[in-house]
C-alpha cells in the first residue's frame, strides 16, 4: 500500500512538470501558474515528512533540465521555498483556505525573486513586473488544487 501511495504523488509531481512545460498561448503564457510549485506546496503542508526539500530539490533540478535554464537555478529556489512550507507546515494546514492563498502568494512571489535574482547573477537579466504575473494565477488555482489533491489524497488513503 505504501509504494501505491509514492506512486500517487510521485505522479501529481510528474503531471505538474508536464503543466509546468505544456506550450501556451504567448497572451497567456505570462500567467502560467507554478504547478510544481504548489504541488509540492500542498504535499509539503500535507505530509512533510514524505515530501520534504530534497524532493524539492530534484524536482527543481529537474524542471530546470526540462526548461533549459541554468543547472540548479529553479532546484535553489524550490528548495528555499519548500523549507519555509515545511518549517511552517503545522500552522499553515490550520489556516483558511484565503489564507493559505496568501502564503502561497507570498512563497510564490518569494520563488520568483530568488529566480530572478538567480539569473541575474550568471546573466544580465532585466526585472520586468510581469515576472510576478504568475503570483496571480498560482493564488486563483490554489483554491481549486488544494481541494483536488485533498480528495486524492483522501480517496487513496495516502500516508
Amino acid at each position: 500500500m505504501l509504494a501505491h501511495n509514492g506512486i500517487m504523488i510521485l505522479l501529481t509531481l510528474v503531471l505538474a512538470l508536464v503543466a509546468s512545460i505544456v506550450p501556451m498561448p504567448l497572451s497567456v503564457d505570462a500567467f502560467r501558474p507554478d504547478w510544481l510549485l504548489m504541488v509540492l506546496l500542498y504535499w509539503g503542508i500535507a505530509l512533510p515528512n514524505r515530501v520534504n526539500i530534497i524532493t524539492a530539490w530534484l524536482m527543481g533540478f529537474i524542471l530546470d533540465v526540462l526548461l533549459g535554464s541554468i543547472l540548479g537555478i529553479h532546484a535553489a529556489a524550490m528548495a528555499i521555498a519548500m523549507y519555509i512550507a515545511v518549517a511552517n507546515f503545522q500552522k499553515i494546514r490550520n489556516f483558511s483556505r484565503v489564507q493559505q492563498a496568501l502564503v502561497v502568494a507570498v512563497v510564490t512571489a518569494l520563488y520568483h525573486l530568488l529566480v530572478f535574482w538567480l539569473q541575474r547573477s550568471f546573466n544580465d537579466v532585466v526585472f520586468l513586473p510581469s515576472y510576478l504575473y504568475p503570483v496571480l494565477s498560482s493564488v486563483v488555482m490554489w483554491f481549486w488544487l488544494f481541494p483536488a489533491l485533498r480528495l486524492m489524497r483522501r480517496h487513496f488513503k495516502i500516508k
